[in-house]
């Protein structure tokens, strides 16, 4: 893949991260963020393919146009649809983008929307589908433990479970602890398969730890509530799909189709720690939250989950063999198919 070529289907998911019109802010500078950084790492012409972008100098036909082999095509699609969803199910704006996009890149209309279907799935996947038994919580005595239990705040909880006590008919300590760690994994895992989809795995995985750490605590938790916690944390849905999936394009490893690498194997490596150290911080921010009984403000959770990243990422080289173990094993695939029932 050319250098022309990856900016083109950058430029595609930088203008999918806007197409909904409803960005703040915090989100264009969270957008900014990650184009520094990966300018930092060797991109130097991200910044100004960001201006462009926000300026309407490219657009999705301009960009097409530079997208001459069809895994491309498909390829960029497939990133932007996984950007449009990454918050949620995309709304009207953000259809008539995509709509736009799939003439423009002449791809086959029933392919589109598979590629479609298969996001709206994931992104409106019931929170309390159960996985099948290879993708859930070893039970007790499982051996994905190693990660450090992070204390709870003590307060009264306003529910059935006292604060800072998990249900009697839930998990055990021990148990919350691998179900956070065995994700982690799961997530650093899946981005290390060549196959780009298995991006749009890691926010519902993530989603549904958090429900399960809030149920451990007597909690029932909706997908409105789930988002919030995240984006209140500072996880920013759109903007980690984006980060994600803009890291391994720029150097990862990505397969076509037709089972041609487009890329080498630089950067996956990159993406799975981010992966695996954005996964096991939430869930022990999330675990920190409701065994204190939801007292924790912004500010508190922000600040929470900002030291635990940084806890994460050593663990996650301790850990790396582990999870390099589960990718040999996993079917992006089936990941999907078993998220979105």
């Amino acid at each position: 893949m050319t250098r022309d070529e990856q900016d083109a289907i950058l430029a595609i998911a930088l203008m999918a991260a806007f197409s909904d019109g409803r960005k703040t802010d915090v989100e264009r500078d969270e957008v900014r963020r990650i184009v520094d950084a990966l300018a930092a790492a060797g991109e130097p012409n991200l910044p100004a393919l960001y201006q462009q972008v926000l300026l309407g100098s490219v657009t999705p036909a301009s960009a097409a146009a530079r997208l001459g082999a069809p895994e491309l095509r498909r390829l960029a699609y497939e990133m932007a649809v996984g950007v449009c969803d990454a918050d949620g199910a995309r709304g009207e704006a953000e259809r008539r983008f995509l709509a736009e996009l799939q003439q423009c890149l002449a791809l086959d209309p029933v392919e589109a929307g598979a590629v479609a279907d298969r996001a709206d799935a994931l992104a409106e996947a019931p929170l309390n589908l159960p996985l099948p038994v290879d993708l859930e919580l070893p039970r007790a005595g499982g051996t994905t433990s190693g990660a450090p239990t992070v204390p709870a705040a003590p307060s009264a909880a306003p529910s059935a479970a006292p604060a800072g006590m998990l249900r009697s008919s839930s998990l055990t300590e021990r148990e919350l602890d691998d179900l956070i760690t065995h994700a982690a994994i799961l997530n650093g895992a899946l981005e290390l398969l060549p196959e780009s989809v298995s991006t749009m795995a890691i926010i519902p995985l993530q989603m549904k730890l958090v429900y399960r750490i809030g149920k451990a605590y007597g909690y029932e938790l909706d997908t409105g509530h789930v988002r919030d916690f995240l984006a209140t944390a500072g996880v920013g849905l759109t903007s980690q799909y984006l980060e994600q999936a803009a890291t391994r394009l720029v150097g990862g490893l990505l397969r076509s189709v037709g089972g041609r690498l487009l890329g080498g194997l630089g950067r996956q490596a990159t993406s799975s720690a981010m992966a695996f150290a954005s996964t096991w911080a939430l869930g022990q921010v999330a675990r920190r939250y409701y065994a204190g009984g939801r007292t924790l403000d912004a500010a508190a959770l922000k600040a929470a989950f900002s030291g635990l990243l940084e806890e994460a990422r050593g663990m996650q080289t301790r850990l790396m063999p582990q999870i390099e173990a589960r990718a040999r094993t996993l079917d992006a695939q089936q990941v999907l198919r078993a998220i979105g029932g």
